[in-house]
């Protein structure tokens, strides 16, 4: 949310429900929400508008409220590599923020989202103030190491049942994005643009999964029913051997 970024013009204050929808709000004493509520913000982020984009300067520390967003970065051979989704109740660049740096990636809305952000002197502010904000950021980076751990190793699997597994796996991590619960809104489209598969290798791993127990497909989602055979190692002796 860069200042020439039209997403920036259109920020605004937050509404009370939009305001529940914040993770961390809860683990501040009422002077220190009182200044975070003072200063988020949020704003319609159209689908394919990018919230932020490689080598522009960190101004606020984002999260997602409705949507779907795709962090990414171009690689020196011209193609685009995706780290991850970020569903409803997903905050991200915490580590950019901390450093103050300029973005590594891009975050782009795979669809209409909802994004809100704090400025990134009040995310210090509530790191210098805040012993459950500093908590909730330790958390958050502690998983988010794990998440791209996984990844790398996603990245090296030939079998696209297992992609398409580990990857839903990470979108239903309930530290980093707590809204999900156990009900995920993505078409195979969007996961197809995250797991970099088509959308009918997708489909059929889906329908693996479904068939295995893992997952149920629903009308305009996905509910997980095992998450720790998504996760586990047992999963890919049983996928592969399918």
């Amino acid at each position: 949310m860069y200042t020439d970024n039209p997403i920036y013009q259109r920020r605004r204050p937050l509404l009370r429900h939009e305001l529940r929808a914040i993770p961390w709000l809860d683990v501040l004493s009422a002077k220190e929400q009182d200044r975070a509520i003072d200063e988020l913000r949020i704003a319609d982020v159209p689908a394919g508008d990018y919230v932020c984009r490689v080598g522009r300067p960190v101004t606020y520390w984002f999260g997602v409220v409705e949507g779907l967003l795709k962090m990414s970065s171009d690689t020196e051979e011209g193609t685009t590599m995706t780290f991850t989704g970020v569903p409803p109740g997903g905050w991200f660049g915490e580590g950019t923020a901390m450093k103050r740096e300029v973005y590594r990636y891009n975050i782009q809305a795979l669809r209409k989202s909802l994004v809100a952000g704090l400025h990134v002197d009040t995310f210090h502010w509530l790191l210098d103030h805040s012993i459950g904000f500093n908590r909730f950021v330790m958390n958050q980076l502690n998983e988010r190491l794990g998440q791209f751990i996984a990844a790398r190793e996603i990245d090296r699997m030939s079998n696209p049942d297992i992609r398409v597994a580990r990857s839903l796996a990470t979108l239903f991590n309930p530290t980093l994005y707590p809204a999900v619960g156990q009900v995920l809104r993505i078409t195979q489209q969007e996961l197809a643009y995250l797991v970099g598969l088509s959308r009918q290798r997708v489909n059929e791993a889906l329908k693996s999964l479904q068939d295995q127990g893992c997952i149920k497909i629903e009308y305009g989602g996905l509910r997980v029913l095992d998450l720790a055979a998504l996760r586990s190692r047992v999963f890919t002796t049983r996928a592969a051997a399918a």
